[in-house]
């Protein structure tokens, strides 16, 4: 199996110019040794990616497939890669208006900005212990977690409504109701 160094494929990519990765359909050459942690680090053969530019390069040509599974994707190659939770965080959020009529906006680890509403809802999940985790679909199939802080700040706006006798907490984007959980 061929091995590629993570700069080749850095210049191959920019090379190329804006990514349709959904478009491209190459036969998988492997397994890269890549990791996307949890907290939105990536990793190339154990050692952290300092440098933003090359994380939004190859941020630019990730996909995931319907197997579930991460891929690096260019006209001619598809690397598979780790990916821990989700391949994205957000951090930022901007607000405008209110109520209904409010728009949340998201900026991602990298660079993307993104308004929830009906193309990029907000999904809470519970696990056992009670601890949330709060995903923004961004892009092709590709979410992003809501950071501690930011959801913290999302529950801040929320209105509480009724649902199936129960008190529970929702925050509106684009015209969309998205439930944070239960009230309490």
């Amino acid at each position: 199996m061929q091995t590629k160094t993570l700069q080749d494929l850095a210049t191959e990519i920019r090379q190329r110019g804006p990514a349709p990765v959904e478009r491209w359909n190459p036969a998988l050459c492997g397994d890269m040794d890549m990791r996307i942690a949890r907290n939105g680090d990536w990793y190339h053969q154990g050692e952290r990616i300092a440098r933003e530019a090359l994380v939004r390069l190859f941020a630019g040509i990730l996909r995931r497939d319907a197997d579930g599974e991460y891929y690096l994707v260019t006209p001619v190659e598809k690397w598979r890669i780790r990916v821990d939770d989700v391949p994205f965080v957000t951090g930022l959020l901007e607000v405008s208006g209110s109520g209904r009529e409010q728009q949340l906006t998201f900026t991602t680890n990298v660079g993307d900005r993104v308004v929830a509403g009906p193309a990029h809802p907000i999904d809470v999940h519970y696990a056992a212990d009670g601890e949330p985790s709060p995903y923004l679909l961004v892009r092709g199939g590709l979410r992003a977690l809501l950071s501690r802080a930011l959801f913290i700040e999302l529950a801040g706006l929320a209105e509480s409504f009724e649902e199936d006798g129960r008190s529970m907490l929702a925050v509106w984007s684009d015209g969309c109701r998205f439930t944070l959980g239960p009230a309490e």
